[in-house]
């Protein structure tokens, strides 16, 4: 999650909402500590960390973990959702990539019954954000905002321009990869409820 935590929120209370939500979601798949550091592919020491509220995890960590717990990314970092909420630019919940200059910021979370997560990439030119397989029958809806990307699957990503919309599975390793400095989209993760 970096140093830029969402504003409005200390970062001691998004690392305590995610640890949190990482014990609830691990008791709820019934899975030992070390199983789920197995599955997610971390050592049991940084889940252990996480789960203490002692950890600073990666976007990268983060995927990892919703995948190995069957879980939307959005479980294990959104607090509960108010009936109006108004996210400005700059604020939010933002995680950042360890790979490259790319961060998320959720913005909404699909409640219960919905299969929907909403978010605002960023990202500069440089190493692209490489993402391993989300959730089996996730699907990524993108529109550019500002900026040049070419995103999608890794082995058939497109390139988009400003007001550019593509849809693609998120199930299979794929790329956001900015092309022009201040590079920003909109991006809807479908997935299975």
């Amino acid at each position: 999650m970096g140093s830029g935590q969402g504003a409005g929120r200390a970062p001691s209370d998004v690392v305590g909402l995610i640890a949190a939500a990482l014990r609830r979601e691990r008791a709820r798949a019934g899975v030992s500590l070390t199983e789920l550091a197995r599955r997610a592919g971390i050592a049991k020491s940084t889940l252990s960390q996480l789960e203490a509220g002692a950890g600073n995890p990666s976007v990268e960590t983060l995927w990892a973990l919703a995948v190995a717990l069957g879980v939307p990314f959005s479980r294990l970092v959104d607090p509960p959702a108010h009936r109006v909420e108004v996210i400005r630019a700059g604020e939010g919940l933002i995680v950042y990539s360890e790979q490259s200059a790319y961060t998320a910021t959720m913005l909404s979370s699909g409640p219960p019954g919905t299969r929907r997560d909403i978010y605002r990439l960023s990202s500069e030119p440089g190493t692209p954000r490489l993402a391993q397989p989300h959730m089996a029958g996730t699907v990524e809806h993108l529109v550019l905002s500002a900026g040049r990307v070419l995103a999608g699957p890794v082995d058939n990503p497109v390139e988009l321009a400003p007001g550019d919309y593509v849809r693609y599975p998120g199930d299979v390793p794929h790329v956001f990869r900015a092309l022009e400095p201040g590079t920003f989209g909109v991006m809807v993760s479908e997935h299975v409820s």
